[in-house]
């Protein structure tokens, strides 16, 4: 209390009608089942860290594993509709302790790095649990509480002393049906981008195999060649890290995080990291002009992107500037296709990387034509901004529901 009010562990004044509640006096926690390695992959579903901290509702068609054990391990471990689990460790301390409620009839085990939070008070609602849990306010207190080097953990003790900050349950059940509608238009919206996104394959598949499709118009044959008649490849590189003046230049220089994080986007026209004039001079990265296909080749094989300005990558790159005559967005679609192609050339590697004296080698087909190569990317293209329109729609809505528990769970916003 802070002169008569209240006060959240943030240092947030509680709403009225709002009670600050010791998770000790909600549920009652359990530590989880530890089984030799010969019990696993059959028997009943068991949930593990991953599906904890993947999921804050959680449901028995999301668990993989599964786990034999006897009937009274069964009776022990058992998760049943209303459960809490949190993960007890993870990698990060921003990952440990995640609140997920389980909401299925089917019952399961959960494993030893998961603890159990079994309710022994009916002041909390089961769907508003999984959200309330992990507000703000809740993961602030268990990352605080999280203990480790190497792995971040969490026990029964310290997790039995956080606080939430809880509503009356009519209001905790509007909390919960609003951001489950929240939800519900998110995960409408990753099916439909995944559905989308098998469509846009095949049609990749069909256009870019003249055995399978050609487009009306066109009759020209496809032509066999290696990559380098298509476009000229080059390298790239890493001036030494321990040089300053080689760094934090105007020259935009790419690594492979930089691709991943595009997503469907294929437009390069910034880099996380830059380097100097003399960074590359003094390495072997290389200035690529504008309209290069930019494409990882070791470890993570065959993600590719356009480069929108003139840019250098590190070693773990390919890149291809398209030669006279093929076209530059054909060509991004034809390389992506080759993603499984690339990867078993590198079969048998412990360290996946296709070099460069591979992918001179390396025959693919295409049109003669000009039109048709241009023909062929239009239909992609538009396939992929319809793919880049909903994925814009889903970070709105994500950024939405984000807000909406920022304001919903700490009582900002009120729905009774």
């Amino acid at each position: 209390m802070r002169n008569g009010i209240c006060v959240m562990p943030t240092g947030t004044n509680l709403p009225k009608g709002w009670s600050l509640v010791q998770l000790s006096q909600l549920m009652k926690f359990q530590n989880g089942l530890n089984s030799d390695k010969s019990a696993y992959g059959r028997g009943l579903r068991f949930a593990n860290v991953l599906e904890v901290i993947t999921h804050s509702h959680l449901f028995a068609n999301m668990i993989p594993g599964r786990v034999i054990t006897s009937v009274s391990e069964t009776n022990r471990y058992l998760v049943q509709k209303g459960d809490l689990l949190f993960n007890r460790t993870s990698e990060t301390q921003e990952e440990v302790g995640l609140a997920s409620v389980y909401l299925d009839d089917e019952p399961i085990l959960f494993g030893g790095f998961v603890l159990r939070g079994k309710p022994i008070s009916d002041a909390l609602d089961p769907v508003f649990a999984g959200y309330g849990l992990r507000s703000k306010i809740v993961r602030e207190q268990i990352i605080a509480a999280g203990q480790g080097g190497i792995r971040a953990n969490i026990g029964q003790q310290s997790l039995s002393k956080i606080k939430v900050a809880l509503p009356g349950k009519l209001e905790q059940k509007a909390i919960a049906e609003a951001l489950s509608d929240a939800d519900a238009l998110i995960e409408g919206l990753e099916r439909l981008i995944a559905k989308k996104r098998l469509i846009k394959q095949g049609a990749m598949q069909e256009l870019l195999n003249p055995e399978r499709r050609r487009l009306p118009g066109f009759s020209d044959p496809w032509v066999k060649k290696v990559l380098p008649e298509l476009a000229e490849i080059r390298s790239g590189g890493t001036p030494s890290t321990t040089n300053l003046e080689l760094w934090d230049g105007n020259i935009a220089w790419c690594t492979p995080t930089d691709i991943t994080a595009l997503k469907s986007n294929r437009f390069l026209s910034q880099t996380s990291r830059h380097i100097t004039e003399l960074g590359l001079r003094k390495s072997a990265a290389e200035l690529l002009p504008a309209g290069t296909i930019v494409m990882t080749s070791r470890a993570t094989i065959g993600e590719c992107a356009i480069a929108m300005t003139p840019m250098s990558t590190n070693q773990g790159f390919k890149n291809f500037i398209p030669r006279p005559g093929i076209d530059r967005d054909f060509l991004f679609y034809l390389l992506s296709a080759q993603k499984i192609g690339f990867i078993e050339l590198c079969s048998g590697s412990t360290f996946l990387e296709i070099g460069m004296s591979q992918l001179r080698k390396y025959h693919v087909c295409v049109p003669s034509s000009t039109n048709e190569q241009i023909a062929i990317a239009g239909i992609l293209n538009d396939m992929n901004s319809e793919i880049q329109a909903l994925e814009t729609r889903l970070e709105k809505a994500r950024a939405i529901k984000e807000g909406m528990m920022q304001n919903l769970l700490t009582g900002r916003i009120r729905l009774v």
